[in-house]
Parts: structure tokens; C-alpha cells; sequence
């Protein structure tokens, strides 16, 4: 199928957040409850449309160990979006953010957008981290920022679709060079995600 841009997502986040998870719920609309522990990176690929557009979302979901981060870095190169993940019920994911953002911010270009997702928002009677918490983080640092759940698909669509549509509106503002990241990165290109709406909270 034809694409008018293809974009590259990248996944960031401590191990354990439920990275794949999300990536498992976006591309194949499934949940799987005992995931093993990515090795170095796994991938994902949909289609979407925004703006009546055909764009390829090109997912790359990164492993959370320390011993894997000199992989991760390689990954940013060509990325348009980042997912940084934290689980809201182990507020230690919530603290290593800021190391997570700089590592983003080091390898990637200026302009990538960074959607800053709070998972695992169906354990609410769990909860560690204030949603206000993620809401202040994210706008002290000028990310997007949901609550998801990849257990019961709640906003995950949203989270992607989100993503997308500021990648796309950077591009129209002419602040995304894509052809110029497509031939700064041999295997990766520059583009976007996107799929259809839901509405409602995580609870």
C-alpha cells in the first residue's frame, strides 16, 4: 500500500512500564499479560490516515535496561516521535524521566515530538504517581502528556494518534525537513502515526 510519509516512533521508558504492551495494543489490538523483556529493540509498523493522508507508522519499542541504552541511542537518529513511558504505579519510572528525556533530547533532532504516557492507569487503587505529577512534568518540560492503559486499550489509540497529528502540523509549519531526515538515516525515514479517535478517561 502507498504512503504519503512514512514516520518513525520511537519507545522510551524504564523496563517494565509496558512499552510492548502499548506497541502490542496499537498494531495488533491485543493485550498480552506476561510479555518477555525486550532485547535490544522490537518493532511494529501501522497504517493510518490523518488529514485524509495514508502515513506508515514505523514503531520502534526499546528495551528499559541500563546495559541496553548504548542500543536505544542508536534508534533516535530519523525519529520523529518519542513515547516516554513511566508505570504509575512504581514511582521509580517516574523519577528516572529526566534521564530518559535528556538521552532523547541528546540524540535526536530538536524538533522530535515527545508524548509522555503514564501507563498502567486501569491499576488505579495502585497508584504511586499523581496524574497532576505527569501533568507538571510534562508541561515543565513542553511534552504531551496522557494516562493509558494497554490492558484495556484506554487512550493508547489516542496517545499514538496524537503524536501523529503534532508531527504532522510541525511539518506543515515547515519545521520537520522530512526529506532531509530521510537522507540522514539509512534505515529509518521521517514520518508519522495516526488511527481513529476514542474518547474517554482511564479509570
Amino acid at each position: 500500500m502507498t504512503y504519503a510519509y512514512l514516520f518513525k516512533y520511537i519507545i522510551i521508558g524504564d523496563t517494565g512500564v509496558g512499552k510492548s504492551c502499548l506497541l502490542l495494543q496499537f498494531t495488533d489490538k491485543r493485550f498480552q499479560p506476561v510479555h518477555d523483556l525486550t532485547i535490544g529493540v522490537e518493532f511494529g509498523a501501522r497504517m493510518v490516515n490523518i488529514d485524509g493522508k495514508q502515513i506508515k507508522l514505523q514503531i520502534w519499542d526499546t528495551a528499559g535496561q541500563e546495559s541496553f541504552r548504548s542500543i536505544t541511542r542508536s534508534y533516535y537518529r530519523g525519529a520523529a516521535g518519542a513515547l516516554l513511558v513511566y508505570d504509575i504505579t512504581r514511582r521509580e519510572t517516574f523519577n528516572h524521566l529526566t534521564s530518559w528525556l535528556e538521552d532523547a533530547r541528546q540524540h535526536s533532532s530538536s524538533n522530535m515530538v515527545i508524548m509522555l504516557i503514564g501507563n498502567k492507569s486501569d491499576l488505579e487503587s495502585r497508584r504511586d504517581v499523581k496524574r497532576e505529577e505527569g501533568e507538571a512534568f510534562a508541561r515543565e518540560h513542553g511534552l504531551i502528556f496522557m494516562e493509558t492503559s494497554a490492558k484495556t486499550a484506554c487512550n493508547v489509540e489516542e496517545a499514538f494518534i496524537n503524536t501523529a497529528k503534532e508531527i504532522y502540523r510541525k511539518i506543515q509549519q515547515g519545521l520537520f525537513d522530512v526529506h532531509n531526515e530521510v537522507r540522514k538515516s539509512r534505515s529509518c525515514t521521517l514520518k508519522m502515526s495516526t488511527g481513529a479517535r476514542r474518547g474517554g478517561s482511564c479509570l
